[in-house]
């Protein structure tokens, strides 16, 4: 039986097979609808030559049977258009592998499709955290960072968008400093061009700095309101009076840059929501990203999930574009054998990278983009986050950051903390031992 994963596969051994007659077109576009059924669309210069035109309709003929029931009759299966940009109209899109001249579009039921990759942003360095599985110490981490960061002096900007498991805003502020507003606030307005009337109130400082300071912007205010009302509607695109669809991630994307030209960080931490979701994907792929912290623990769940998605990238031809900013971070370390967890941890980050993200290299090849199992400055290289009974037991983080020392941070997360602080300073995150040896 044809089934959805099997489209491609099969548009790839057709056209393949066809190659000679395909390469004489100007341009072929595959098109996969919102139902999962595939049409070619052509240039309409092909529509009125009998031979090509015959030619076309032979071609998906024969990829209409192999899918089916993902396919058009022929009749109704093969659209012409003289521009192909009116094809696109914003759908995810990639070229075929060895194919210069046909792409491939999806049209998908939301924004969130990770193949559009935004690039990195040439201001304070954005990091984000993110996890495939949830309840990995993700916040907790990113709010223990923010909090070193602010120590040594540094202007931190913090954004809570895992919207739809809100909480990050508690471990930095307590409940008399929350802001009256929040992310999802503005996100709403702002489809009613009401944004700037809530941008002041929606940000707010922690008193836990000490020579630096902390801006927080939580998913929501003090009160939180008809927060599932609004929840359902930050994902919408604004829509300008001449028409024009502003994208919900675009939206974001402004609201972030206003954020920034007002608070003027010297880095901004980003806690994005776990899973292949549409946050999630804005955070990592949309937001001019310089660094995305993958959290993971040792286990098939966590591998599955990361192989999906760069498997993702690869096929669409953007895995370049992002694997250099991404970076392995070992979350909850245990007490009981670390080392041979780490070990055992970074082997399998090293056979995901490898097979999906790595270039192959031959002994006599220089210049590639790979990495030895050992090699200290790879991404597959963990650095650790250590499992500590005295954080995993906290009902609130906020509390414990109050009276902290660093002795405490160090243990836990001074690994990761070290070699963020570094790439805040040097632009890479190598070494673990910094500011004369606290981190």
């Amino acid at each position: 039986m044809t089934t959805f994963d099997h489209i491609l596969p099969a548009a790839s051994d057709i056209i393949d097979a066809h190659r000679e007659d395909v390469q004489s077109l100007e341009w072929l576009v595959i098109n996969r609808d919102l139902n999962g059924r595939v049409r070619f669309i052509a240039p309409e210069s092909v529509a009125r030559q009998d031979s090509m035109r015959t030619t076309i309709e032979t071609i998906y003929r024969e990829l209409a049977a192999r899918i089916a029931p993902h396919a058009y009759p022929v009749e109704s299966g093969i659209l012409y258009e003289e521009n192909r940009d009116v094809v696109y109209r914003g759908a995810a899109r990639y070229p075929m592998e060895d194919f210069d001249r046909v792409e491939f579009v999806d049209r998908l039921a939301t924004e969130s499709n990770w193949a559009s990759i935004t690039p990195e942003t040439e201001g304070a360095p954005r990091v984000v955290f993110f996890s495939i599985k949830g309840g990995v110490g993700r916040s907790t981490a990113l709010a223990a960072t923010a909090w070193k960061l602010a120590q040594l002096g540094k202007r931190v900007l913090v954004l809570d968008l895992d919207l739809e498991s809100p909480g990050l805003s508690t471990s930095l502020l307590p409940p008399e400093r929350q802001p009256t507003y929040g992310i999802t606030d503005w996100l709403v307005e702002d489809l009613v061009n009401n944004g700037d009337t809530v941008l002041e109130s929606m940000i707010a400082t922690s008193e836990l700095s000490r020579d630096g300071q902390i801006y927080v912007i939580p998913a929501h205010g003090a009160d939180a309101g008809e927060y599932i009302a609004k929840l359902g509607r930050v994902w919408m695109p604004k829509v300008s009076s001449d028409g024009e669809h502003e994208p919900w991630s675009v939206r974001l994307t402004r609201l972030m840059n206003d954020l920034e030209t007002r608070i003027r960080p010297d880095i901004v931490l980003i806690d994005s929501r776990a899973g292949i979701d549409e946050v999630a994907s804005s955070c990592v792929t949309d937001l001019g990203a310089n660094l995305i912290l993958l959290f993971a623990l040792d286990g098939t769940q966590t591998w599955n999930g990361y192989r999906i998605l760069f498997e993702h990238w690869r096929r669409a031809g953007v895995a370049s574009e992002i694997r250099e900013r991404l970076q392995v971070v070992a979350a909850l370390v245990p007490e009981l054998a670390p080392s041979d967890y780490l070990a055992d941890l970074r082997e399998h980050a090293y056979d995901l990278f490898l097979e999906t993200l790595y270039d192959e290299v031959s002994s006599e090849e220089t210049g590639a983009w790979s990495f030895d199992l050992g090699s200290e400055d790879a991404p597959h290289q963990p650095w650790a986050v250590r499992w500590h009974r005295g954080f995993a037991a906290l009902r609130t983080l906020h509390g414990r950051l109050t009276d902290i020392d660093d002795d405490e941070i160090r243990l836990v997360f001074g690994n990761l903390i070290g070699r963020v602080v570094h790439y805040v300073q040097w632009g890479d995150g190598y070494p673990q031992v910094i500011d004369g040896g606290i981190f």
